[in-house]
């Protein structure tokens, strides 16, 4: 085995329609293969061009066995759900969500005062033991997400360690790297990530060598076994996510909103949804 992890995939963004026809760049979707075991989805959302019109949301809708992570990095979404839960989600903030037996909420994007939203989501999966657990938030404002810089990086750690210090998203199955990494120009980094972690990173601005292989906005990268990722900035700089956690091996069966590990419990979270049991106090 390696030392370092080498890049294994280059992923281009696909668009997809979602919602009430919202416009996504797609890098990775739920399929019963699982490939990036624990991570079933991540959806990069960004309304810049005025001729998109109004903003579309994402109306009330169902999720059961996952949890939706909404990072911001321009303008808000405003929230609401079943349990009673309402806010906003502002730039630089981080909303955790861990669904658990069942949750209802509803997510519409509003744009910032220069006239544009920016933001990721992604979807990790639970294990079977903790699928149909109690429903749970970890909302974090911009203020509260600690930012270590070093020798032209700078990190945002949203959940994980970096630098000896710990990101305020914790308590997660997967035990995951979630972490917002901008590098100058020309700036190198090494990351220790344990070996056997499923590790992704999704390059939203500049360039830059990963393992050896020049990545520019807009790619993810899905990097193979090892110890360490090493990356070396671009003339322009790079920002990107890393994404780091440990796989769970389970079979899963996706449907929609929901990811349970059978086709049963799939089907009984729609007779749930039916009879008015989906949700409970």
């Amino acid at each position: 085995m390696s030392l370092f992890k080498e890049v294994t995939q280059r992923i281009e963004p696909q668009p997809v329609i979602e919602g009430a026809g919202v416009l996504l760049r797609r890098s990775i979707a739920p399929h019963a293969s699982n490939p990036h075991d624990p991570f079933l989805l991540f959806d990069h959302f960004a309304f810049n061009d005025p001729a998109e019109g109004p903003i579309r949301g994402f109306p009330t809708h169902p999720h059961r066995g996952i949890e939706t992570v909404t990072y911001m990095l321009e303008g808000s979404v405003r929230h609401r759900d079943s349990l009673g839960n309402t806010g906003s989600i502002g730039s630089g903030d981080v909303q955790w969500m861990t669904s658990g037996r069942g949750i209802l909420h509803e997510e519409m994007p509003r744009r910032s005062p220069q006239g544009s939203i920016d933001g990721f989501q992604l979807w990790v999966n639970l294990p079977s033991r903790l699928k149909m657990s109690q429903p749970r938030y970890q909302e974090v404002v911009a203020r509260n997400i600690p930012t270590v810089a070093d020798s032209g990086v700078c990190i945002r750690v949203v959940a994980g360690e970096a630098n000896g210090v710990t990101g305020p998203v914790t308590g997660i199955a997967a035990r995951p790297l979630y972490l917002d990494v901008t590098l100058d120009p020309k700036a190198g980094w090494v990351r220790a990530v344990p070996s056997g972690d499923t590790t992704l990173a999704y390059v939203f601005e500049g360039a830059g060598r990963f393992s050896g292989q020049e990545i520019s906005a807009v790619h993810m990268v899905r990097f193979g076994d090892g110890e360490k990722i090493q990356v070396q900035a671009g003339p322009e700089g790079v920002r990107f996510m890393l994404i780091a956690g440990s796989p769970f091996r389970e079979p899963i069966v996706p449907y929609g909103p929901f990811v349970m590990n059978t086709r049963e419990e799939i089907q009984q979270a729609l007779i749930d949804l039916r009879n008015g049991t989906f949700v409970q106090e």
